[in-house]
């Protein structure tokens, strides 16, 4: 499996732990989520239905070398709070090509199946799907060449 360096380090850090510790981890990622800064509000960033909770994410692509990555998400939320996180902290300043070749199912590595509702890991898929979406995008739109038909 490819991933960046960060992410791969999450994943493993995740592997490493049983069920109940899992969602401690997860739970202290959901404590990690950075705010928006002051320029980005809410109203710009792309709502991800998928999820359970109001979730919104923007993507800055423009630096193709270096992603931005913002998310929005209720503190009432944490679960989703925490895969937000896991993203923004695997993925945030990763290469677009990098992002585009992360496995659209690398979070089963995370191994939360038994400790989370399928509903929920669904949420975390539409989040990375919708962030690939914005790269590829982004990437047209610049012309940068980017492989765009990958993940």
């Amino acid at each position: 499996m490819t991933l960046p360096p960060a992410l791969a380090e999450i994943v493993d850090d995740f592997g490493a732990l049983g069920d109940s510790d899992k969602i401690t981890l997860l739970l202290e990622f959901a404590g990690e989520l950075p705010g928006l800064p002051e320029y980005l509000e809410q109203d710009a960033m792309e709502p991800v239905p998928e999820c359970q909770s109001p979730v919104f994410l923007s993507v800055d692509a423009t630096d193709a070398s270096s992603v931005r990555l913002y998310f929005s998400a209720p503190r009432e939320a944490p679960t989703t709070r925490g895969f937000a996180a896991i993203l923004h902290q695997g993925l945030d300043t990763a290469s677009a090509q990098e992002i585009l070749d992360v496995p659209s199912d690398f979070y089963y590595d995370l191994g939360l199946g038994g400790a989370v509702s399928p509903l929920r890991l669904r949420g975390m898929a539409g989040m990375l799907a919708r962030i690939k979406a914005q790269v590829r995008a982004q990437a047209a739109d610049a012309g940068t060449g980017t492989d765009t038909a990958g993940a």
